[in-house]
């Protein structure tokens, strides 16, 4: 008897017959696993933002090399989105995902001990490394345990609130963190989570994969990653400040789009390509990408002009400014759960089009902020602008994903989890812009100032302070009131440019389906089904034709 049948056939635990009822996992539990990584992850992404004077503080770490420490995971992790993701539909989903758990509590301890700006540098590209193989893994794998579409579209629900909840509470937490412990605890914290996610993963997520058709494109994968490497770089660059047609601008995004293109050339031409871009000729698919795109290029950037308004203008510490943000989160949880009872009764286009004219709403109210705090106004604008992005970005989630077939999931999560990603970057780039064109002529206003000062005070809000405290006098004074008030009203300009853009979503969002088409996957029963095992799942693949054996012995019994 081999040891497969021997583990399945021992008696389970009651924690085990709780969890794991008819040998197999809730597919509910198998989710909370799944959420609980993924908050993590996203909790990563932002939580560094509000520890970087910290880390300037303790490790003296160069201009160039605090750019790096910023940008490091999020370039890595954009990068290899495409590569772990295909390569999971290839080897496996669960064995992508734990691996990733593995490497990210690794790479939290490296960095919540680094000792240099270097080391801090390799330890978050490994936690990119790790998020690349988590996010698209958690997604697909969604997609998998859920084949009912209408309970995959609350399980994609809780998916896209717990990623918006991490993102929004990594400020919160990271300030709440910094003023009782040092810098590193924002990554120490990671460590136990990750860990037992490992082992509880190993125990209770199932195995699947994709088409295996065709050797893996490794030449693609890596085309691909270069590629996406370069572009998020380039537009990284271009919303940092160094402008559009600056070296350190125009070479990674060329070099990037190069890649891009023969990419996409080699995938067309090969009979088993990488990432099958016939997708994007589905109306669903295409346009659900297109809607993530836009909607996270209107508010990225915004989000993070909204922390520099709340901090430098309104005075408030980076702990008051993550409280601020929490109807926001409330928002986006209500918005994903809301979200995904309703899409069956409304549908993909009408969810995702007032998703999106919701959050043109919501930016609006907040163009009535000016220099005086408003916390009613805000709470308002805060929690519209929460729900109708997280309905906007569930209704997308879940067209694409239930577009994409089902051997290919990991390579459509992927492209999502991409098109996030490269729409929050080209946000960053492209409102940052408009906001800096509407804020530095306002500063010419102020009396006194010498013109190096005043080229000073034009690339930031904060600088400007530092410019007028050095000034000090009446001179300082004015440069700091001037500063202030240009930076408002570049906030409004910015704005009515977001409105614009979700608008622009609105229209685009018409092209998806009007009704949730299920099909055959809508029938399935609503009690408890049960994820057979890995073990189970392994047996079954290794011994079809005992399968097929059984199955047709019963039949003539």
């Amino acid at each position: 008897m081999s040891g497969t049948t021997t583990a399945a056939a021992r008696r389970p635990s009651a924690v085990t017959r709780l969890l794991c009822p008819e040998g197999g996992a809730n597919r509910w539990v198998v989710l909370i696993v799944l959420c609980v990584s993924l908050a993590i992850v996203a909790i990563d992404s932002t939580v560094l933002h509000v520890a970087v004077p910290a880390v300037t503080e303790d490790l003296k770490p160069g201009g160039i090399q605090l750019l790096w420490i910023v940008d490091a995971y999020p370039l890595v992790c954009a990068a290899l989105l495409i590569l772990f993701g295909t390569l999971g539909d290839r080897v496996g989903r669960r064995r992508v995902l734990l691996l990733g758990y593995g490497l990210f509590g690794v790479a939290s301890a490296m960095a919540a001990l680094a000792d240099s700006p270097h080391l801090l540098i390799a330890a978050r590209a490994l936690l990119g490394v790790g998020g690349a193989m988590i996010m698209p893994a958690t997604l697909s794998i969604v997609r998998q345990v859920f084949p009912d579409r209408r309970e995959r579209a609350v399980a994609i629900g809780v998916w896209t609130a717990v990623a918006a909840i991490g993102a929004a509470a990594g400020p919160l937490l990271g300030g709440f963190l910094l003023e009782h412990f040092w810098w590193g605890s924002v990554f120490l914290i990671n460590i136990p989570l990750m860990f037992a996610s490992l082992f509880i993963g190993r125990w209770l997520l199932p195995e699947s994969t994709g088409d295996r058709d065709g050797p893996w494109d490794v030449t693609g994968a890596l085309m691909a990653a270069g590629g996406l490497f370069g572009v998020v770089m380039g537009v990284k660059r271009a919303g940092g400040g160094e402008g559009v047609l600056s070296a350190m601008t125009l070479v990674p995004l060329v070099v990037g789009a190069v890649l891009l293109i023969l990419f996409v050339r080699r995938q067309r031409r090969r009979t088993h390509p990488l990432v099958d871009l016939s997708m994007f000729a589905r109306p669903a698919f295409g346009t659900s990408v297109s809607c993530i795109v836009l909607a996270m290029l209107a508010l990225v950037g915004l989000m993070l002009i909204a922390a520099q308004y709340l901090q430098l203008v309104l005075g408030l510490s980076p702990l008051e400014t993550g409280l601020r943000m929490v109807p926001l989160t409330l928002a986006a949880m209500a918005g994903g759960l809301v979200g995904s009872r309703l899409l069956p009764w409304v549908g993909p286009r009408a969810m995702v089009a007032s998703g999106f004219c919701l959050t043109a709403a919501a930016v609006l109210v907040l163009t009535f902020l000016g220099h005086d705090d408003n916390p009613p106004l805000m709470l308002v604008g805060f929690v519209l602008l929460g729900f109708g992005l997280q309905t906007t970005l569930f209704g997308s989630y879940e067209s694409m994903l239930s577009e994409a077939p089902q051997g290919q999931a990991g390579g459509a999560a992927a492209i999502g989890e991409t098109s996030y990603q490269l729409g929050g970057g080209i946000g960053i780039a492209l409102l940052g812009s408009v906001m800096n064109a509407a804020y530095a002529p306002g500063l010419a206003a102020a009396p006194g100032v010498p013109s190096a000062a005043r080229a000073s005070a034009e690339n930031s809000l904060g600088e400007a302070y530092e410019v007028a405290d050095s000034l000090g006098g009446g001179a300082g004074a004015a440069l700091r009131s001037a500063a202030r008030d240009s930076f408002v009203n570049g906030l409004h300009v910015t704005l009515m440019v977001s409105a614009g853009l979700l608008l622009l979503g609105a229209l685009a969002a018409l092209r998806l389906p009007r009704v949730m088409s299920c099909g055959d996957t809508c029938d399935a029963g609503e009690g408890a089904v049960a994820i057979p095992s890995p073990a189970a799942s392994r047996e079954s693949s290794a011994s079809p034709s005992r399968s097929r054996s059984r199955a047709s012995a019963e039949s003539r019994g």
